[in-house]
């Protein structure tokens, strides 16, 4: 009979319960009696405290299973593995230690080293083994930590600072892009909180890579409590496309933790993404933290101009209508997004008119950064004003056209 898994979970540096994969593709999280007589918080908005196992009946529950490395660390962590199939409790245990939010996962009988493990060649894949960290996402990155002012790799036992992301082999300038598309965001919402990046190096490396302060983790490398909107929803990680915008406004609203004004927040925040060229924002881009106040909207972050690489729909439905070409957005999309937000007519021409403030000096920061070719900025330039003009600067009129 095959061996169940099972794994230690912490909150923090407290431990939490244990995870067990059961028979049947089953799986079970107990929150233990240690932790639920104490006032830390439940690890989740899907996992409540109580004495009782809390039962996925199809593999993790959605909260874990969004903890889960994605794209090119996942395979690269499969073949660290030395093995050909592999189950996502495995990945879990075998790299869980650094993971996004405030929770970690812990193998107590953790697999010998693998010949793949002991004979990895590859930098990248090295460090992937040696940080022991998941990561969501299909861009190459690591973790990795900042000590007197140089960034290495993360090592077992440290808890990372940093993400770093490298180009893909498919798209050499999606650094550049992500670094540009973050500057031109934040001059759209200038008060409103985005991840801190820069262009860079990191130990042991030699390329340019982006370089992003972990919002997660506080000053003093302590874990901050999160969950993306795909574990809030209930989501497993591949059905992060399988929605629509209007949910993260129904949660919002629905939550008595939530405050409503940040339903006017995200709306903020679709909208400036969508004049960028950002069509890939999905429910794991969206998150909120667990405060002592309540839930409460991260910085916004993983903004790419996606839609210069000719991924021209939009990642969930607008108004019961899927698959939208970036390209074919009208102004009755936008209002039809703010209506589906509960937003009046007003507040809707209030986002369009804030983002019409700060439209130029958008473009402006892309143009006079020092980093990228003139080839990329003018790209993204032109794609910002004629996604400008042809949509969003006609918001109001049609507005008035329907009162």
């Amino acid at each position: 009979m095959a061996k169940l898994l099972w794994g230690k979970v912490y909150f923090k540096e407290h431990f939490v319960g244990f995870l067990r994969e059961e028979p049947g593709e089953r799986a079970s999280f107990t929150y233990d009696d240690s932790y639920l007589s104490t006032a830390h918080p439940a690890i989740a908005h899907t996992l409540p405290l109580q004495p009782e196992p809390h039962i996925s009946q199809a593999g993790l529950h959605s909260y874990f299973d969004n903890l889960v490395a994605e794209g090119w660390l996942e395979e690269a962590q499969i073949r660290l593995l030395g093995k050909r199939q592999i189950s996502r409790f495995e990945l879990l245990l075998a790299f869980g230690q650094d993971l996004a939010g405030a929770v970690s996962v812990i193998d107590p009988e953790p697999a010998a080293l693998s010949d793949a493990m002991l004979e990895a060649e590859d930098t990248k894949e090295m460090a992937v083994f040696a940080g022991r960290a998941s990561l969501s996402g299909i861009q190459p990155k690591l973790v990795a930590k900042e000590i007197n002012g140089i960034l290495h790799p993360a090592k077992i036992g440290e808890v990372s600072t940093h993400i770093v992301k490298f180009p893909s082999r498919h798209h050499d300038d999606l650094v550049v892009n992500e670094y540009l598309t973050t500057l031109a965001f934040k001059q759209l919402l200038p008060d409103d909180k985005v991840v801190e990046l820069k262009i860079g190096e990191i130990k042991s490396f030699n390329e340019a890579v982006l370089i992003i302060k972990r919002f997660d983790r506080d000053e003093k490398g302590g874990r901050i409590h999160f969950e993306e909107f795909n574990q809030l929803l209930g989501y497993k990680s591949q059905s992060k496309y399988d929605g629509s915008y209007k949910q993260i406004a129904d949660f919002i609203y629905n939550t008595k933790t939530c405050l409503p004004t940040e339903a006017y927040r995200t709306y903020l925040r679709i909208l400036a993404g969508l004049i960028l060229g950002n069509t890939d924002m999905h429910f794991k881009n969206f998150a909120m933290f667990h405060t002592p106040s309540g839930l409460r909207l991260t910085p916004s972050y993983d903004q790419v101009a996606s839609a210069m690489y000719q991924y021209k729909t939009l990642a969930l439905t607008i108004w019961n209508t899927r698959d939208i070409k970036i390209g074919s957005l009208k102004p009755a999309n936008i209002i039809k997004l703010g209506e589906e937000y509960n937003l009046k007519p007003a507040a809707i021409k209030m986002a369009a008119d804030q983002l019409a403030k700060n439209i130029e000096a958008a473009k402006q920061i892309i143009a006079d950064a020092k980093i990228g070719t003139p080839e990329i900025k003018d790209k993204l330039i032109t794609m910002i004003g004629k996604r400008w003009n042809g949509t969003f600067a006609l918001i109001g009129k049609h507005l008035s056209a329907k009162r």
